[in-house]
């Protein structure tokens, strides 16, 4: 099936003009569950209830309210937010071109594809070449359905891609976060730490080897059930134990995964023991 586009726009800066189209870059995967009556398995509906008059309200009894002191509410109307929503514009005006390392990924909310539209191929494909040449992405404002984004324009797989981002406000101050500087650090314990990620490190990201196993249980229990078979799911069991010696747990991890290169060439030889154990079986 042919990717759908969400829309179109218009890439700026300078005096080019980029014509474009905006497509999902992804989707979640996960499950969703619709809420059934336990008693006779028909859909639930929600209702939207006033607790102070005790009825049911339907849509067009409800305003927007700002809650600017406990329980005091500034109301506003559908009209007046739209009159407060950016203008309506396909325009990506660029504001800048900074290196990609310099922006943190806590800054990035969601990713499309952008493609060219009619007539815009070949401006498309020089603004990606550039960016790919200059290790260099875009940063611009878009509105998007009335709200005014910050979005981040790069160049990968051979196209471009355009992630929305969180303004600079919208981002939690990690300053906040006890990050652990009154612990004090063994001699050792850093090297032990190197040689481990040494050990568990990949010259590349591959994605495909990850998956989301808890969805796939889910998903073929849903199958049994439609099957009609009754299943009790059982979990796997994980076993944390409590790491009381840093130093020590270093020293465990490095030597399962030591023990674990070598359990192919301890396999080859268990078919030449396998004869003894047999007949000391037999003895008995």
């Amino acid at each position: 099936m042919p990717p759908h586009s969400l829309g179109s726009g218009t890439i700026s800066f300078g005096l080019v003009s980029i014509p474009i189209k905006l497509y999902t870059a992804a989707a979640s995967g996960g499950v969703s569950f619709n809420l059934l009556h336990a008693k006779c398995g028909s859909r639930i509906r929600q209702q939207q209830v006033c607790p102070t008059c005790n009825e049911v309200v339907d849509r067009a009894g409800l305003v927007r309210g700002y809650e600017f002191a406990k329980d005091q509410y500034a109301r506003l109307t559908d009209e007046e937010l739209k009159a407060l929503e950016g203008e309506a514009s396909k325009v990506i005006d660029i504001a800048e071109f900074v290196p990609l390392p310099q922006v943190d990924p806590v800054y990035f909310d969601r990713t499309y594809y952008l493609g060219p539209d009619k007539g815009g191929e070949k401006a498309y494909r020089l603004l990606a070449d550039a960016l790919a040449k200059t290790d260099r992405v875009a940063l611009a404002k878009f509105v998007m359905r009335g709200k005014e984004s910050l979005v981040l324009i790069r160049p990968a797989q051979g196209g471009l891609m355009l992630h929305t981002m969180y303004f600079a406000d919208e981002i939690r101050d990690f300053g906040e976060i006890d990050k652990g500087g009154s612990a004090k650090i063994k001699e050792g314990e850093l090297e032990l730490a190197l040689r481990l990620i040494d050990e568990l490190a990949s010259d590349e990201f591959r994605p495909e080897q990850y998956q989301d196993e808890y969805r796939l249980r889910v998903l073929d229990l849903v199958n049994l059930k439609v099957e009609g078979k009754e299943v009790t799911a059982v979990g796997p069991q994980v076993q944390r134990a409590q790491v009381i010696d840093l130093m020590e747990a270093l020293k465990e991890s490095l030597a399962k995964r030591v023990l674990a290169e070598k359990k192919p060439a301890a396999k080859a030889k268990r078919p030449e023991a396998a004869p003894a154990r047999k007949a000391q079986a037999t003895k008995k």
